[in-house]
């Protein structure tokens, strides 16, 4: 496989931290993207395989995206692959508590900042020469069922799905693939509080089991393996005895 360079989004933690690390040991070269430059310098130290380049960037800024992706060019020439990955799940908050401007800072994180990303990633290789690259957008199982009090990350989530259907329509004459994994329980900071109990459907609070944060690693990395004319259009990775089959 020719070198190929990837652009990740919230790489300095969790789910896109673990992402860099599989990437770069694959041989990729990495464009780290999060707002905090520190965690992201951390994640190039530990990306011992390869060049990993820290761009500090706010996804919901179009102007950081648009730098970020200029850089990239500016670098590296093209771009193979964007892990569309940085979000937030909010406060859990009862719909009808829930205040303007928390809904509007998970909707431009969750889903204007991966459009924005999306779409300077779009052009960029619908330019390049040879024409191309995939695009993974990091969804949930949230985009099927939503958990109490996340009125915000589940509709962003739904909306993300809606989004890479849609690239996947418009990319096709330009050999850009664009597929979604749905993760579930994952065990990242974001995600620690499922270990001491969370609200289940019935308004329950019950512990829920956790996967390696590794597996999804492994799993964009497939992902991200496959040529061009093949796609995996959605993935669902999840630990395997939590309540999600089911649930409620």
């Amino acid at each position: 496989m020719p070198q190929q360079i990837a652009v990740i989004t919230g790489a300095g933690t969790g789910v896109g931290r673990a992402v860099a690390l599989e990437l770069a040991a694959s041989g990729r070269q990495l464009v780290l993207a999060g707002r905090r430059a520190e965690p992201l310098h951390e994640t190039a130290r530990l990306c011992t395989a390869g060049t990993a380049l820290v761009v500090p960037t706010d996804v919901t800024d179009p102007a950081a995206v648009d730098a970020l992706f200029a850089e990239t060019a500016e670098r590296f020439g093209r771009l193979d692959l964007l892990f569309n990955n940085a979000g937030t799940f909010g406060t859990p908050t009862p719909v009808e508590d829930l205040g303007h401007a928390e809904w509007r800072a998970v909707v431009d994180l969750n889903l204007t900042g991966v459009f924005l990303c999306a779409q300077a990633a779009f052009r960029l290789m619908k330019s390049q020469d040879p024409q191309g690259g995939r695009i993974v957008n990091n969804g949930s199982i949230s985009a099927h069922v939503p958990r109490p009090h996340s009125v915000a990350y589940t509709a962003t989530k739904h909306a993300v799905t809606g989004l890479t259907k849609s690239l996947s329509l418009e990319g096709r004459p330009y050999r850009i693939a664009c597929g979604q994994i749905d993760i579930g329980n994952a065990a990242t900071d974001m995600t620690a509080a499922m270990s001491s109990g969370v609200r289940q459907a019935d308004g329950r609070i019950a512990p829920e089991p956790t996967m390696d944060v590794a597996d999804v690693a492994r799993t964009v990395r497939h992902m991200a393996d496959l040529p061009l004319a093949a796609n995996v259009q959605f993935a669902t990775v999840m630990a395997t005895a939590m309540p999600y089959i089911g649930r409620g």
